[in-house]
Order: C-alpha cells, then structure tokens, then sequence
C-alpha cells in the first residue's frame, strides 16, 4: 500500500501540495500516483514565469507503462521548478514527498483539494 502524507492536501488527479502561508507552495505527485506510474523516466514542468490553473494540465510524466497530464492543484504563477527531477526523473518514485517535488507556485487560489484522509481513503493510500 502507497504512503500518504498525513500533512499535506491532495487533488483527485493525484498531485500534492504542501503549503505553509508563508511563500510558493511546493507541488508534485503522491506515492500513490509514482507506484501506479511504475519506473518513471521523463517529466516536463512548466516553466518558471508562466501561470498554472488548478485542475487544467500543465505538464507531462511518462514512465515505462505510460504517459500521464500533470494538473495543477492551484492557480497561480510557477516560482520554480525542480531541475534534479528533471535530469533524475526516478527520484519521483523514490521520495515523492520529499527530493521528489516538481514546482513550486505563488498561489492565488486553490482548486478542490482533499485532506489526507480523503485521498487515502479514495486511492487504497496507507497514511
């Protein structure tokens, strides 16, 4: 069963966010998602300057099953992104919480987001 972090909020497309009020929002893919996914080889982020609306997509991840959208669970503008999980996509599979993050957004609002407890609940996720 694929981990869930307890303090972070989650989009029903699979992708987390964690924000503290106090800057960007970082953003990137739940374990769940990474496990799904399976080996994953590329991703293409948005690029730092552009907007992102939540719930449209906004890049792209392709493992060795398939390729998947990237949606934003926010709307706001991209601060940065994570170069390390673009030269290494394979850390997404190994620290989706943590090294594994994607961008980072200056949030104007959210779109719907669910707790952890939602997500787990809905996806089989182990908080």
């Amino acid at each position: 069963m694929s981990k869930v972090a307890p303090e972070l909020k989650y989009s029903a497309e699979h992708e987390w966010i964690a924000a503290d009020g106090a800057g960007p929002s970082t953003i990137g893919v739940s374990a769940v998602a990474a496990d799904a996914l399976g080996d994953i080889v590329y991703v293409d982020l948005p690029e730092v300057g552009s907007t992102v609306t939540a719930g449209e997509a906004c890049g792209e991840i392709e493992s060795t099953k398939s390729v998947s959208d990237l949606y934003s669970p926010v709307t706001g503008e991209v601060s940065e992104v994570n170069t390390a999980a673009v030269e290494d996509p394979a850390v997404i599979n190994s620290d989706p919480y943590g090294a594994g993050w994607l961008f980072k957004v200056a949030v104007e609002s959210e779109g719907p987001l669910l707790s952890a407890a939602e997500y787990a609940a809905a996806n089989g996720g182990e908080l």
